[in-house]
Formats: C-alpha cells, sequence, structure tokens
C-alpha cells in the first residue's frame, strides 16, 4: 500500500488529495486541481472508490470530473447526486489494504468524518499536522457561517476516544503529512481549540 499527495505541489488552493493504492484503490477527497485525473491515471489504471471527508468546495469541485473517468464508488455522510454509498458514523470502509472506521466529527463541517484504522487516520479539517496557524497539532476553522467551535471540539475528542493505540501516519485535509506520535498532535490540537481564542486573529 501506498499513499500519495495528488496535490502536493499546487499552486492553487485544494484540499490535499490522497490516492490510496492497494487492496482497494481508494481516493480521500477531490480537491480543485484540474489535473487530478491525469494524476490518478499517472499512477494507477483503475479506481475503486471516492472516500470524502466532507463536501466543501475545496474538497469536491473535481469531483464529477474523477467519477466521470473512472467510474468508482462514492462515499460519503451526507447527499450527493453521485453518492453511492452512505456512511455513518461507526461504519467501516476499506482504504487500500486497511479497514478504516468512520468517525462523525462535525464542527468545521456538519457533514464531516474521519477515518481511522490501527495505523493510519485520514483527518480531513477537523484536526491537522500544519497549516500556517499552528505546527504540530492544529484544528479546522470554525469562524464561518454554520461552523462550531465546541461542535469540534467534541470531534477530536471522539477521535482520541477511539483512536487506536499504534496509529503513526497522519493524513489531513491541509498542510503535511505525519508520521510518529500521531495521538500527541491531535492532543495538542485540542488544547489550543479548548482556548476558544480565534485561530487567525489578524484575519
Amino acid at each position: 500500500m501506498a499513499v500519495y499527495n495528488l496535490t502536493a505541489d499546487a499552486e492553487t488552493f485544494t484540499c490535499n488529495v490522497f490516492l490510496v493504492t492497494g487492496e482497494e484503490t481508494t481516493l480521500i477527497d477531490a480537491g480543485t486541481v484540474p489535473g487530478v485525473v491525469d494524476a490518478i491515471e499517472e499512477r494507477v489504471e483503475d479506481l475503486d472508490r471516492v472516500v470524502l471527508t466532507h463536501q466543501h468546495g475545496d474538497h469536491v469541485e473535481q469531483l464529477d470530473a474523477v467519477l466521470k473517468a473512472f467510474d468508482p464508488d462514492c462515499y460519503a455522510y451526507a447527499d450527493h447526486p453521485r453518492r453511492t454509498h452512505e456512511l455513518a458514523d461507526g461504519d467501516t470502509v476499506r482504504i487500500g489494504d486497511e479497514t478504516c472506521e468512520a468517525i462523525y466529527t462535525p464542527g468545521h463541517a456538519d457533514d464531516h468524518l474521519a477515518f481511522v484504522s490501527e495505523s493510519t487516520i485520514y483527518s480531513g479539517d477537523v484536526v491537522v499536522h500544519d497549516d500556517g496557524a499552528f505546527d504540530d497539532g492544529s484544528f479546522g476553522r470554525t469562524d464561518m457561517t454554520g461552523q462550531s467551535r465546541e461542535e469540534l471540539i467534541e470531534s477530536v475528542r471522539r477521535i482520541l476516544d477511539r483512536l487506536p493505540e499504534d496509529v503513526e501516519d497522519m493524513y489531513a485535509g491541509h498542510g503535511g503529512e505525519f508520521h510518529g506520535d500521531v495521538r500527541t498532535v491531535i492532543e495538542r490540537a485540542l488544547e489550543r481549540a479548548e482556548r476558544r481564542e480565534p485561530k487567525y486573529p489578524d484575519g
């Protein structure tokens, strides 16, 4: 199994788009970069599924293009015209060679899911390693309409409650990937979120 960030070198705003190869070749989110289909084709011939962390525009703008090119299954929490499989809290989904549990994690988005296996977390935007606001433990923004810092805090706590001991790989919707003591990074993000201070005070 390998994990590729297809948008790592993007010059326009997008989310991280992760292609996970293996038994079930999976795309985590679709991003905004028009070349994402080409980037997938450079690495694999077929795509089994797309799994959405949430449906903010920077995560789904290229979804239709990906679905048209590969006709994969589409997994999501919230309704979507192209969704083929609904995911709820506690459901499992195969990503690459791993079985991941879906954890419902609202706050940044009402339909947000994180995906956790015995070794890996795909955390979307609820918690990230670095994002320009904080390094080594940050959290999704909650200052826009429909977002909630209180819900996000509960979501991060939920992740920590259900995070296996041996998780060492963290792939978030923004910022860099992280390999190491994932629990400590998430705990640090929780501490920062609990201060209730603006994430971007000068924004």
